[in-house]
């Protein structure tokens, strides 16, 4: 009796469960399937298209240069993903593992630059690219997102797990401290490098605001900027299927990435809460 009980309430769970994830995914899906639908069945609740057609995303195209903007928008997010993964690591190494006057000071201000909103500085660093002559460059683009707070706080928290002793073997062996970060650490590390990636790839990948502000030539925009010039700027002349294949467009890449390292994303994210 206890154990059909047990199997009833597990059944029950199981179909809650799949009626969430259902009405989280529905509307993605149906995004999806509205791209590749006929004009007259865009609104239809139906999910599944009579027959599939690319048109929307061949307007799509002809009317920005797409396949340009996902070309910048990689180079500028994975640009970005990388230093803050070396400058992030190279910051939250020392500040875990070296004991200097000011550290905690200094790791105060890494937190407290989590917490200024982006609008804040928006100004001063626009007056400083444009200072230093990068518009319209990746310079503006990369440059700024280099190095951030949360990058340098994850990969801290990360390393205070790494035991002591470990460090102190690898020193005994002859490792330099470059050494230990890269060939003992990393390893070791790689839930937080993953995650610190991810984050910064997406956070790169969404941002509008900044682009808009210092990109004024087509070639140079990222997928985001474009979509958003596409969306809002009259190019997509008010079609509702050609505004969400552009959206698909833009979302398709970040979510494959999420998919794929999906499982050390949350690893990272359980782990640098330990300490």
């Amino acid at each position: 009796m206890a154990e059909r009980s047990g199997m009833a309430l597990r059944a029950l769970c199981y179909v809650l469960l799949t009626m969430g994830a259902l009405s989280f995914l529905y509307p993605f899906i149906w995004m999806l399937s509205a791209t590749v639908k006929p004009v007259n069945e865009i609104f239809s609740f139906n999910p599944v298209p009579s027959h599939v057609t690319f048109q929307w995303y061949h307007l799509m195209l002809k009317k920005i240069p797409a396949f340009r903007g996902l070309f910048n928008s990689l180079i500028v997010s994975s640009a970005i993903a990388a230093s803050q993964v070396l400058l992030g690591s190279l910051v939250g190494f020392g500040l875990a593992r070296y004991r200097f006057a000011g550290r905690d000071f200094i790791f105060g201000i890494v937190i407290f630059t989590m917490v200024i909103p982006a609008q804040l500085t928006l100004i001063p660093l626009y007056l400083l690219v444009t200072k230093l002559g990068w518009l319209d460059s990746y310079f503006a683009l990369i440059i700024p997102g280099m190095v951030g707070g949360f990058s340098i706080f994850l990969f801290r928290q990360f390393f205070l797990t790494i035991p002591q002793d470990l460090i102190e073997a690898a020193r005994l062996d002859g490792l330099s401290d470059l050494g230990i970060l890269f060939r003992i650490f990393y390893p070791l590390s790689r839930p937080a490098i993953i995650t610190v990636g991810m984050l910064s790839f997406m956070g790169s990948w969404n941002d509008v605001l900044w682009p808009i502000v210092v990109i004024r030539k087509w070639e140079m925009m990222t997928l985001p900027q474009l979509i958003t010039l596409f969306q809002i700027g009259g190019l997509a002349g008010g079609q509702v299927a050609v505004q969400l294949a552009s959206t698909t467009v833009m979302v398709v890449p970040v979510l494959l990435a999420y998919l794929f390292f999906q499982r050390y994303f949350i690893e990272g994210i359980a782990t640098s809460g330990l300490k």
